[in-house]
């Protein structure tokens, strides 16, 4: 398959401007993203177009990636139904740097390839630029009517709300974007998400108009759920690419609990396995969907791709230890900042250092703790082997906890049956 063969094969496809497979059938071509650095990092959503960027790479073309220091200041209204609260200068380019390292991760940059990528700002470009200049040698080139046109800003007008002069005119600066990368960097071919095909066109007449010459364009869909809910969307907020904003855990997690639906399609998207290896393990899990083998797939492709083989490992363990009685061992050797997150959404109950620093009898702790109501209760299910600390099961010779049992000198994990689990934590 060739590049948009497999693009397409993969959904990743919608609109196509006319002219784009030979444009990319004939010669090595350059093109680019933007991204938008309104956060210091960017999301799962951002995934596709950072994909669409690397298949391109790989396909022998020249991929650049624009962070959008200027169109950041003035808020994208695509998709928005209401204008965006404008974030300082200092804010903006605190975050260009923070988006720029984590888009170095993913595509190459060694300047000894006649393709290798490139990271631009538009602020660079903009940053001189006076608003007469703009509106004279840009604005000319495009007509309110057609500017009016775009569903974009035919919804925000519709809006109570309406729409600023500001967001009116981000359709010009994308536009221009464009423009630029073309004359500076012969840059001839743009593509974005579907929500994004107006601004993208608006680039294209402007290259046509004012520079005499001819672009080209292609937009993938907007990912949804089959659920209906929103894409890279969690009870928490965004799952996000920065390890310190979601953690390689919780990112693992997002994947692993995906619909047998989503991950049909998304195994398409969001990895690079070849179409016979997606094509197999379509058909092993439709013959046992229970085994959820593109689920894990996604999982492991995904952290491995955004964070590390090692980040991956930790995940997989992590997640046997709710779930498999004989993890005692890699309970112990997590690290506090893995135990936290291994841990997350446990129910947690406090005691003090003092109550711990002599022996805590074990069926007082159980019932102050309100993990059982009443010591008979606790009794039962201890002398039965249905109580285990730190996952190791609690004999009937077991009768107060010390500090010797704390992981990480804090905590303990205390499961109740087969299903009901408590992290404890040490209060100084």
């Amino acid at each position: 398959m060739n590049l948009m063969e497999e693009l397409q094969w993969r959904g990743l496809i919608q609109d196509i401007m006319p002219g784009t497979i030979e444009q990319l059938n004939k010669e090595m071509t350059s093109a680019y993203i933007g991204f938008d650095p309104t956060a210091d990092s960017l999301h799962i959503g951002s995934l596709v177009p950072i994909l669409l960027l690397v298949h391109l790479q790989k396909a022998g073309h020249k991929p650049f990636a624009l962070v959008g220091g200027a169109t950041g200041m003035v808020g994208d209204p695509s998709g928005k139904s209401e204008e965006r609260n404008l974030l300082s200068e200092d804010v903006l380019q605190h975050n260009v740097q923070c988006v720029k390292k984590q888009l170095e991760k993913f595509l190459d940059f060694d300047t000894t390839k006649p393709n290798a990528a490139e990271m631009v700002n538009n602020y660079d470009w903009f940053k001189d630029m006076s608003f007469l200049h703009f509106i004279r040698d840009v604005g000319k080139y495009i007509t309110v009517n057609y500017m009016l046109a775009k569903d974009s800003v035919k919804k925000r007008i519709e809006n109570e709300n309406g729409m600023s002069f500001t967001e009116f005119t981000y359709q010009l600066v994308q536009g221009y974007d464009f423009y630029w990368l073309y004359t500076h960097k012969n840059c001839k071919l743009q593509m974005g998400g579907s929500d994004q095909w107006g601004n993208i066109v608006t680039g294209t007449e402007i290259i046509r108009k004012k520079a005499g010459g001819e672009a080209f364009a292609f937009t993938c869909p907007l990912i949804t759920k089959a659920d209906g809910g929103k894409f890279g969307k969690t009870e928490k907020g965004n799952v996000w690419l920065d390890a310190q904003k979601t953690s390689p855990y919780q990112f693992y997690q997002f994947w692993m609990n995906a619909s047998d639906e989503d991950a049909k399609k998304w195994i398409k998207i969001f990895t690079l396995l070849p179409k016979e290896t997606i094509e197999s393990l379509l058909e092993a899990h439709n013959k046992a969907p229970n085994e959820r083998i593109l689920q894990k797939k996604l999982a492991e492709s995904l952290t491995i791709f955004v964070h590390s083989k090692a980040d991956y490992d930790f995940a997989v363990q992590a997640s046997e230890i709710l779930f498999n009685n004989e993890t005692a061992d890699i309970l112990a050797s997590l690290s506090e900042k893995q135990l936290i997150q291994a841990l997350e959404g446990v129910p947690t109950i406090t005691i003090s250092k003092s109550q711990i620093e002599n022996g805590y009898d074990l069926l007082n702790f159980l019932t102050e703790t309100s993990i059982f109501p009443s010591k008979s209760e606790a009794r039962k299910m201890w002398q039965n082997g249905g109580i285990r600390i730190n996952k190791k099961k609690i004999e009937t010779d077991y009768v107060q906890i010390t500090k010797q049992d704390l992981l990480q000198n804090k905590y303990l994990l205390i499961q109740k049956g087969k299903k009901n689990y408590y992290l404890a934590v040490v209060n100084d």
